[in-house]
């Protein structure tokens, strides 16, 4: 059991977690499947690997039924948990090329429950579509109608990756830097016509309850929440002069886990969460992460921003 542990935890958690867009509910569900599956003679186990996933599915599902009337009485927008993909042995095993972006978790809550089983199992983890049948309890032809609709519901192509992203440190770097000057028109510049910003608080931190659309709104809200931080007397440790002069240091060499000091009072940091660059912010000079980012770039704009308030979802970015 030990040797099935080991071999396919990583696998299973990175499943359980596209499924239910949660690292807490993803860990519990592997956790009980194993916990059912340890006296089990393993010699009747002639492939494990699917017995395992289809374990863990069903396990998700139910927890996708019942999660569903939580999130639709949730305190405005609900965004998946963010995991950190680079210094835990357990996370780090989900980045072999087996996540979907950050994003596209995002946009998974448009599927049902089924379609976006199969879709984590297609996209995501590369399984045939006979090993989808097998696990889910549907013939091939209708997982692949299944696929066919999901990724009709979630408007992307055939040939679109819908994988992790790469986004250059350099490029955050200069959009923090333009937010940093001010710069409204460098901003709006790097932002899509269509830009939103979304933020989860779950009603227990201070976010805005609904969506902000649009490029000059999104632009207004991020340079409005920068100067939120920023001295303004020289009383304060500096005129924003220097300040500025210090942000445009940072461009071009974000390298992750440097931390941007506008003022002791907000620090940012690079991350590297789900897989792809993100940022981590410290206000009051507390060790504590206040929230996280994650940036959508499609072409060379930028076109959603997710910050993640709820306490409770930064559990994992904290230890």
């Amino acid at each position: 059991m030990k040797e099935l542990y080991t071999e396919y935890k990583g696998l299973l958690f990175t499943l359980a977690y596209q499924l239910t867009g949660s690292a807490s509910d993803a860990e519990d569900a592997v956790q009980d499947v194993f916990l059912k599956v340890h006296d089990i003679d393993l010699q009747r186990l002639a492939e494990p690997k699917a017995y395992l996933c289809k374990m863990v599915t069903n396990r998700c599902l139910d927890v996708l039924k019942s999660a569903r009337k939580r999130r639709e009485q949730y305190f405005g927008p609900w965004l998946p948990e963010p995991i950190p993909t680079s210094g835990d042995e357990l996370f780090e095993s989900v980045v072999r090329g087996e996540l979907l972006s950050y994003a596209m978790l995002v946009l998974l809550e448009r599927l049902s429950p089924v379609e976006r089983t199969v879709f984590v199992l297609r996209e995501a983890l590369g399984f045939e579509y006979a090993d989808i049948a097998e696990v889910i309890g549907k013939s091939e032809a209708n997982c692949r109608k299944l696929i066919s609709r999901a990724r009709s519901k979630l408007g992307i192509g055939d040939s679109q990756d819908v994988r992790h992203e790469a986004i250059k440190e350099e490029w955050i770097g200069r959009f923090l830097a333009a937010l940093q000057k001010g710069d409204m028109d460098a901003v709006i510049s790097m932002l899509a016509e269509d830009a939103v910003v979304i933020s989860d608080g779950g009603g227990k931190a201070l976010t805005a309850v609904n969506p902000i659309r649009s490029r000059e709104l999104v632009a207004r809200f991020l340079i409005g929440l920068i100067r939120k931080f920023e001295p303004s007397t020289e009383a304060d440790g500096g005129t924003d002069t220097e300040r500025r002069e210090g942000a445009e240091g940072t461009k071009g060499t974000g390298k992750l886990e440097k931390a941007v000091e506008l003022d002791a009072a907000l620090q940012l940091e690079l991350r590297e969460i789900n897989g792809q660059t993100g940022l981590v912010a410290r206000t009051g000079g507390s060790n504590i992460i206040d929230t996280a980012a994650l940036i959508h770039i499609e072409g060379n704009s930028i076109s959603s921003i997710y910050f993640i308030r709820n306490p409770e979802k930064l559990q994992y970015l904290q230890r």
